[in-house]
């Protein structure tokens, strides 16, 4: 049973205006579009020290929220693939990616996340049972090679922990992906209550890996409740429902290259409001990132007549 107005406003944002006049490739956009504010929010907002603690209060209480407004729980079989949904694409995926942020330089971490198109493009073969394709993988390279250039200085130091766990982060929220590609969404639910399901189940199963590895909570003032607000209901509810209603509706491929946004625009928003160096090799990578997500939203190229 659902709430049809308040739902109306969050799957309309989801769903119903990718019908009009955005193509759905551009709503799903805007999910890694507001992740890529997180990198500025957690430095210039929140009290330093407590990443999961972020993490948490950007999953769960917008899967409440959701959960909530929809008033829609999963059924059957859909109890425990939300649970692994949410797992793989929130509850592991925060920690690894945070233990790969403090190990290692911010650039090399969101340069081993930026793998996640690769890996999806392996994953298909068995779990989709695609056919493996070198167009995916180039420009799967391609755009790992263009934000390498964007965000790794000359300086970039590598850590075993830190690169075995940047690469996990990015093989778990590629797995999710693929497999919420697979399972697909139950008809009952629309993208406001699929996203809810899966940011509580992630955000529950950060509730003792945050409290274990970080303690008590941080002190909360005015400044902090703002960047904690933004990441939870636009880093967390709005942009999860456009990211996993954009999985159900494009092809896996094309929504998994539109994670090199992030770092992208995380690059711009650290240039603009903090200062740092922004160059021509910036630039180049730039180029080289903005081609390979465009190319990822392309078929791609028939084999000539005759060809395996």
């Amino acid at each position: 049973m659902t709430s049809p107005g308040a739902q109306t406003v969050l799957d309309r944002a989801g769903s119903g205006v990718s019908s009009g006049r955005l193509p759905r490739a551009v709503l799903t956009a805007l999910a890694p579009l507001a992740w890529g504010t997180t990198y500025v929010v957690t430095t210039e907002l929140l009290p330093p020290g407590h990443p999961l603690f972020a993490g948490l209060l950007r999953a769960l209480p917008a899967g409440l929220i959701a959960l909530a407004i929809t008033r829609t729980l999963p059924r059957g079989a859909w109890w425990w693939k939300a649970a692994v949904l949410g797992v793989l694409n929130i509850g592991l995926f925060f920690p690894l990616l945070f233990i790969a942020a403090e190990r290692l330089p911010g650039g090399v971490a969101a340069t081993l996340a930026a793998a996640q198109p690769l890996v999806v493009a392996v994953l298909a073969v068995p779990v989709l049972r695609e056919g493996l394709s070198a167009w995916r993988l180039l420009w799967g390279a391609t755009g790992v090679a263009g934000v390498g250039l964007v965000v790794i200085g000359p300086n970039a130091a590598f850590d075993t922990v830190g690169v075995v766990a940047g690469l996990a982060s990015a093989a778990t929220m590629a797995l999710g992906v693929t497999l919420t590609k697979r399972w697909g969404r139950p008809a009952e639910a629309g993208p406001t209550a699929f996203a809810g399901w899966q940011l509580t189940a992630g955000g529950l199963f950060l509730v003792p890996v945050t409290f274990l590895a970080e303690g008590a909570p941080p002190h909360i003032d005015l400044t902090a409740a703002l960047g904690y607000l933004w990441l939870g209901l636009v880093g967390g509810l709005a942009a999860y429902v456009l990211w996993f209603r954009g999985i159900t509706t494009l092809p896996v491929t094309s929504v998994a290259v539109l994670v090199l946004l992030s770092p992208l625009v995380a690059a711009v928003l650290g240039a603009v409001l903090l200062g740092e160096t922004f160059g021509p090799v910036q630039l180049v990578g730039f180029g080289l990132s903005l081609a390979a997500i465009v190319a990822g939203q392309l078929p791609a190229p028939a084999r000539p007549t005759g060809q395996p």
